[in-house]
């Protein structure tokens, strides 16, 4: 145990107990001894009773997973993670996704743009000429027209 122990994800249940798999490999403890060790810190894990968790991808109760990480011997914080992860994939909360990646426009995409708008001035479609409607609003608001 020279290495961190692995950190539990919040995904979904499959994740987590692939995560609880990767966990008792990391600790280096069989079956038997995981039993052992959970009564010495106060917690019921009989070793057939882990092993079937492990066994499975449902989501294992939350006192089983309280007593597998004490029995791989994780205390503290490190225990409570587990357990709170399991409790939000239980809830259905799951972390927000990162906003997506906004690329920059292409080369291509940006000289297009250009093109066109210079194609509407160079045509007479008033890109940048005002229009009535906007010497309406500007009246409207107060703004003194200049004709």
């Amino acid at each position: 145990m020279t290495t961190a122990p692995p950190t539990p994800p919040e995904t979904d249940p499959a994740a987590f107990v692939a995560a609880l798999r990767r966990l008792k490999a990391w600790s280096g403890l069989s079956y038997r001894s995981l039993e052992r060790r959970a009564a010495d810190a106060g917690h019921a894990l009989p070793y057939s009773t882990a092993a079937t968790m492990l066994g499975r991808d449902r989501l294992p109760r939350a006192e089983l997973v309280a007593a597998f990480v004490a029995a791989c011997g994780l205390r503290g914080a490190q225990a409570e993670a587990w357990v709170d992860a399991r409790s939000r994939i239980a809830c259905g909360v799951v972390p927000p996704e990162p906003p997506p990646v906004r690329r920059a426009p292409s080369r291509r995409r940006m000289l297009a743009g250009v093109a066109a708008l210079l194609a509407g001035v160079l045509a007479g479609g008033g890109a940048f000429t005002e229009d009535e409607d906007l010497r309406e609003t500007r009246t409207a608001y107060g703004v003194a027209e200049a004709r």
